[in-house]
């Protein structure tokens, strides 16, 4: 089959939902000959936000060191070829439809053996371990894709494992507090090998007695790792960080917003971790690896006129980030907000953060089944700001923000990253 069909065929599978556990994926490898037991050296990247972004500032720091890395992220902003990158290049098309056709056979045969068929994300990790252990990756950093214990990726063998941070969401699968989302996320953590952190508060607190009792080494970013700001502006930001290794000094990054700065520190302690297993990590790398990474749909300048940025803030901790954010980049901007969140998501506590004071916020609809009822998020809105505006249609939203925002204001448009790659490529598409 082609690329084409190999994406309705893994679309198909999403009727199977998300169903967490590890016996179907351990399974579905064991019949493919176990390819995530190769000899990689793998990093668990987890927590609620920033897996993107470290696991990204990472590989570029390792392939600047000279290492084949590869990464497994998720989701996909506009080709599901991004999820599988190696020192930074996505994966062909073809090798998607070529690996897809040899794991289908599996899949039938699973299910005529009685076992409850994978998840899309299940047959997605099996195709990224099969991928970058044929092509002998030195690395392989592994994002989670919800929660930790029981996602798919943990049944990887992983030498480090890192949790950004702990927040609220996802709270029907992983828990309502956070101490039950934060035991969910330690579930990556393997006996006796390192863990690093950015997580705080309770959070922090049951990652620390996960490492006690598992005897895992603990790097706590913010306290064992820190970092100081030099500067920002729309270009970039600077910043020495201070590890327990090496000091660094004038770091730049093209990334905007402060939590981009605890990602670096979380990718520097990464590093600083590797280097104790014995991997070849030089200060040079970790600046140069730094300072080319780029990380699209995060507080992202798609235009100049009307100024306009994108970010995918699905969450109460990501829309918090991203209201920093504008305060520090855009101080006295009128904005006009474009946003559109999934059902499942901390609506409510999103808007709270990011509507109050806008000029104006145009609501619409994810492209995505769980959109759910969308149209509740300007009920949630009318509560901050008068002018609010429902247009379903993702393009037609993006025509009638143009209307309203002024040669001053900021147009930014925000929510769930389906509604933001859809948002992203129609912007720059169109060069409005």
């Amino acid at each position: 089959m082609d690329f084409n069909e190999a994406m309705d065929y893994m679309r198909s599978l999403t009727k199977f939902g998300i169903n967490l556990g590890l016996g179907r994926i351990e399974e579905l490898l064991r019949r493919l000959g176990d390819p995530h037991m190769s000899r990689m050296n793998i990093v668990h990247i987890g927590g609620t936000n920033g897996k993107g972004s470290t696991t990204a500032m990472l590989s570029d720091i390792l392939r600047e060191a000279g290492y084949r890395v590869g990464a497994f992220t998720s989701p996909h902003l506009h080709s599901y070829s991004e999820r599988y990158r190696i020192n930074g290049i996505q994966i062909a098309p073809e090798q998607v439809a070529a690996l897809l056709s040899e794991i289908m056979p599996h899949l039938d045969e699973m299910v005529t053996e009685g076992y409850e068929h994978p998840t899309e994300f299940e047959v997605g990790t099996a195709l990224a371990f099969l991928h970058f252990s044929r092509a002998k990756v030195d690395f392989l950093l592994l994002e989670v894709g919800l929660g930790g214990s029981i996602d798919s990726t943990n049944v990887a063998p992983s030498m480090l494992s890192v949790i950004t941070n702990v927040a609220m969401d996802h709270m029907d699968y992983l828990g309502h507090t956070i101490e039950e989302i934060a035991a969910v996320k330690a579930g990556i953590i393997k006996p006796g090998k390192p863990v690093v952190t950015a997580a705080t508060g309770e959070g922090l607190r049951v990652i620390e007695k996960v490492c006690r009792e598992k005897e895992c080494r603990l790097t706590r970013v913010g306290q064992d790792i820190t970092w100081e700001t030099l500067s920002h502006s729309l270009n970039g930001q600077r910043f020495n960080v201070t590890g327990r290794k090496r000091t660094y000094s004038n770091l730049a990054i093209k990334l905007l917003g402060r939590h981009q700065q605890v990602n670096a520190a979380t990718a520097i302690a990464a590093v600083e971790n590797l280097i104790e297993t014995g991997a070849l990590i030089s200060a040079e790398a970790v600046r140069k690896g730094l300072a080319s990474t780029i990380w699209p749909g995060r507080l992202e300048i798609v235009s100049q006129k009307p100024l306009t940025i994108i970010d995918g803030a699905h969450n109460y901790e990501g829309a918090r980030s991203l209201r920093l954010a504008l305060e520090d980049y855009f101080p006295g901007k009128n904005i006009v907000l474009v946003i559109g969140m999934l059902a499942d998501k901390e609506r409510s506590s999103v808007v709270e953060a990011l509507v109050p004071g806008a000029k104006a916020v145009v609501v619409t609809k994810p492209d995505s089944p769980r959109s759910g009822d969308w149209q509740h998020m300007a009920v949630l809105a009318r509560r901050y700001a008068a002018d609010i505006f429902l247009v379903e249609d993702i393009g037609e939203a993006l025509n009638k923000a143009q209307t309203l925002v002024g040669q001053e204001d900021l147009l930014c448009v925000t929510g769930s990253l389906y509604m933001v790659a859809d948002a992203r490529e129609k912007l720059l598409k169109s060069g409005m």
